[in-house]
């Protein structure tokens, strides 16, 4: 690559082809908002690599007809999974995007990375052979519930995944599967996918999964914050008030992990002796409008409130957008939503959108598809 151009830029080139939202150089001037110059340099540099086709002509707005600019379509698919602590969700993908078919599994997070990526290799080899057979895999993609560092694809500390600290999960993808890898945080894939589903329509969001645990990611301008070692994002582990100062998996006291999230809520209600002690239940016990877990599950939606609203009020993004399995419930979501609205500035919430993902349980999968695309070595056949 051209010392002038920068993988981000590169990245967002791509990332606008992929989506629709530019099709020729003016596009990509207008959208990037770079000079005319650096435009040219990055698509050239992408059409000598073969990543993209120049073709047709688009309508003139004044001037010459725009030539259109593609990505090249490619034969085979992307294989992604994003993995859970007992559960993992898999998929196989066009080079497009598009998800061809995904299935849920179960795994046991503390098994292993030997033990896990042997079922998540046999669910990738299944669906292939029933919904792709004969395509060659292009790549994989897998989400981590636990801090990646970026690049390398090394988990650092993570407090749901014994046994899996300083594994080169990357590394082991790659000898394994022999083709590109990315991997990436739970939340952060799952952000890159619901910024892709969204298109352009948040600049600057806050995207929080909340499952059994909760994680979080800011994207702005269409990236993702990475931080110096690529750990941004922990929420799970800020301190809030009225926390009960119960301990966490990370060691601490008082997180936010222990009274907002899915497990805390499993935990909370089993100790009073409810019988909605999974993520699936407690869903189940709001559908029927059970008093005591709404109760909590409100409250709990209140709390993440709380940890966000300093977020908001820093950052002042577009939109707040709750994803993972406690997005469903509605009572969470709007508990979250009238805390940000009690607890921030009137000027950070006067056009801020607060709202349960539009991408749902795939977003991991897309963003892992999109990263796929836009920043590994996946070449045309």
């Amino acid at each position: 690559m051209e010392p002038s151009i920068s993988a981000t830029l590169r990245d967002q080139t791509l990332s606008l082809l992929s989506s629709g939202a530019a099709t020729s150089r003016a596009d990509l001037i207008e959208a990037l908002q770079v000079a005319p110059s650096t435009v040219t340099s990055v698509v050239r540099r992408l059409l000598e690599e073969g990543v993209i086709l120049e073709e047709g002509v688009g309508r003139s707005t004044g001037g010459r007809r725009p030539r259109i600019l593609r990505l090249r379509e490619t034969k085979g698919v992307l294989a992604v999974a994003e993995l859970g602590g007992r559960h993992a969700r898999v998929g196989l993908c066009a080079p497009g995007g598009e998800l061809h078919a995904t299935e849920e599994v179960a795994i046991d997070i503390a098994a292993g990375p030997e033990e896990v990526f042997d079922v998540v290799a046999a669910t990738f080899a299944r669906l292939q052979a029933a919904t792709a057979a004969g395509q060659e895999l292009l790549g994989v993609g897998v989400a981590l519930p636990g801090p990646v560092a970026s690049p390398d694809g090394r988990l650092v500390g993570p407090a749901r995944m014994p046994g899996w600290s300083g594994v080169d999960a990357k590394g082991h993808l790659a000898e394994r599967f022999q083709v590109p890898v990315v991997v990436e945080n739970d939340a952060k894939a799952a952000a890159i996918g619901e910024y892709a589903t969204r298109g352009r329509e948040s600049d600057d969001m806050i995207y929080v999964k909340a499952g059994t645990g909760i994680g979080a990611c800011l994207v702005s301008g269409g990236q993702i914050f990475r931080g110096g070692r690529g750990l941004s994002g922990d929420v799970t582990h800020v301190r809030v008030a009225d926390s009960g100062e119960r301990h966490c998996s990370c060691g601490s006291r008082g997180c936010l992990e222990t009274v907002a999230s899915g497990a805390a809520l499993a935990r909370q209600l089993a100790e009073q002796g409810s019988p909605a002690t999974t993520i699936r239940d407690i869903v189940a016990a709001v559908s029927d409008a059970d008093p005591t877990v709404v109760t909590m599950v409100r409250q709990a939606g209140r709390l993440l409130g709380v940890a966000l609203s300093g977020l908001v009020n820093f950052l002042n993004p577009d939109a707040v957008v709750i994803g993972g399995a406690l997005s469903s419930l509605d009572v969470y979501v709007a508990a979250t939503r009238g805390m940000l609205y009690e607890r921030c500035l009137p000027s950070m919430t006067q056009s801020l959108t607060i709202e349960a993902s539009v991408a749902g349980p795939d977003a991991a999968l897309v963003g892992l598809g999109h990263l796929l695309r836009t920043t590994a070595d996946v070449r045309p056949s």
